[in-house]
């Protein structure tokens, strides 16, 4: 391995800074520039960012193809290399206006990171994702063992996450004091619950079925009457593990009195709990699919889908539309077929198109009546 380049260390820290404070980047999203930065200066061997050359960037962007990842062993996917080559790119520009750089960098130069215009298309081609049906979801929930307070707890978190649409890291953040059983709602105070982008926000349980929110409810009553937790005690407390002292191994003893500090547990449960149940892995993220499609099915008109859409954190219902609620491939056969036999009312559903369009801040067409 080349060693470190000071000056190239100094110019990534007032980088990195910059996107914190200035670009008010998440600590994942530094942590992936660095990392794009890291591999590109593998493969200068650690040349000084002054002695940049296009042909740097082209030479980079070709090894890409033929770079494997360290975790699966397989080449890079289409989208890491145009994440990874986006990120650089990003730096480049940034770098060609800072002081020291200007004279040997030009804007122009960040542009050689670019992916050719096919390999871009296949690179953010959206694709259908693997999202679990309801039905899937409470089965998992049915198989998943009780015996400890370890099964408990697992089984709780995929019930919440089911019956919230949290994002995994606020559920690994949360407190019981942020969960209100009466009236049915998580409270996603961002001063101490890890929310997207800070943002705190009430989220009202999903109508997923009264036997979910009961898993939830039996959970938190164990927390206050078994172990003696508290309001500002986790909601979902990290396992405790001493040495055991038979084996001389470390080994899970019960539950502590702490948060998890990141999600990685909360998606271990969840391949744990879908390969007990003989389905493929579903990330805790894909809940939020499965919610967005049943809202799509049980709302009637816009304003109903409108808060099931503020319900999933979203600002705008545009969001969970275009991010959350693609339409399943065989869904979308079922629905044009259907669209053969009009049955809807025209009136009514111009009506709710236009109060759409109008929220999405669109002059909607005045309706013609037949």
């Amino acid at each position: 391995m080349a060693k470190l380049n000071a000056a190239n260390e100094r110019i990534k820290r007032s980088y990195f800074q910059y996107l914190k404070e200035a670009k008010r980047a998440s600590e994942a999203s530094v942590d992936a520039a660095a990392a794009a930065l890291a591999r590109f200066e593998d493969y200068t061997k650690r040349r000084d960012f002054k002695r940049f050359h296009i042909s740097q960037a082209t030479g980079f962007k070709a090894s890409l193809v033929d770079a494997v990842s360290d975790r699966s062993g397989k080449p890079l996917s289409k989208a890491t290399v145009n994440q990874t080559l986006a990120a650089c790119r990003a730096f480049f520009l940034w770098l060609a206006g800072q002081p020291g750089y200007r004279s040997r960098l030009s804007y122009a130069d960040a542009d050689y990171f670019n992916l050719s215009e096919k390999d871009a298309r296949v690179a953010t081609a959206s694709l259908e994702r693997p999202v679990p049906t309801l039905e899937q979801i409470r089965h998992t929930l049915s198989v998943m063992p009780t015996e400890t307070e370890i099964d408990r707890r697992n089984r709780a978190v995929v019930a919440f996450t089911l019956l919230t649409g949290a994002r995994d890291d606020a559920i690994a953040s949360a407190r019981i004091k942020h969960v209100d059983l009466v009236e049915g709602r998580f409270r996603q105070d961002a001063k101490e619950v890890r929310t997207k982008f800070s943002k705190s926000f009430d989220t009202w349980f999903f109508p997923v079925g009264e036997e979910v929110a009961a898993i939830v409810a039996d959970w938190m009553d164990e927390l206050w009457r078994v172990h003696l937790m508290g309001y500002a005690d986790p909601l979902f407390p990290a396992s405790k593990v001493e040495i055991d002292p038979q084996t001389r191994r470390f080994a899970v003893v019960g539950l502590d009195r702490k948060v998890w500090s990141n999600a990685e547990p909360i998606r271990t449960i969840f391949r744990e709990a879908f390969a007990a149940a003989g389905l493929p892995y579903f990330n805790p993220h894909s809940v939020r699919r499965t919610l967005a499609r049943l809202g799509e099915q049980i709302c009637n008109g816009p304003e109903e889908f409108k808060a099931w859409s503020q319900n999933l954190g979203h600002d705008h219902v545009a969001t969970t539309f275009s991010s959350y609620g693609q339409v399943p491939s065989h869904r979308q056969a079922e629905i044009l077929r259907r669209l053969g036999k009009p049955k809807v009312d025209r009136d009514v559903l111009m009506e709710g198109l236009a109060a759409y369009l109008s929220e999405q801040g669109f002059n909607a067409p005045a309706s013609h009546s037949s």
